[in-house]
């Protein structure tokens, strides 16, 4: 169909991460990680010396891959590059928030939630059925 995102098939597509060490490594232990030709990996471990320009480029460099289908990212790493996050409306690769060890997941920050209410609350809008 014309206009959608097509995801190719004939290569497997990785899912990236943006997180703290212990939730990287979880999702490292269970198949997630991968390195290229060039060394480079599908994951950015972030801790209190990451700068927000470093989470800035990791981010612009996983949503641009061809090969990136997801890009699950820590919801307080969100909050550091938040203006990104919520300006980042393609379909593929999809972006979603996670919760940490450290820092529950707050639902008000969530920006894929928060387009979900809007959308819902202007199509009952629209409809008439609020």
């Amino acid at each position: 169909m014309a206009g959608r995102a097509q995801i190719r098939t004939n290569n497997s597509a990785l899912i990236a991460m943006i997180a703290d060490e212990d939730t990287v490594t979880g999702f490292l232990l269970a198949g997630v990680g991968n390195v290229d030709l060039r060394r480079k990996t599908n994951y950015l471990i972030v801790d209190s010396k990451t700068t927000v320009k470093t989470i800035e480029d990791a981010f612009k460099e996983f949503t641009t891959k061809e090969d990136v289908a997801i890009v699950l990212i820590s919801q307080y790493v969100a909050n550091m590059i938040r203006f990104l996050v919520d300006s980042y409306n393609k379909p593929v690769p999809a972006i979603l928030e996670i919760p940490s060890k450290d820092h529950p997941y707050d639902p008000t920050h969530d920006s894929v939630l928060s387009r979900v209410r809007y959308l819902f609350s202007s199509e009952s809008v629209a409809s008439g059925r609020r």
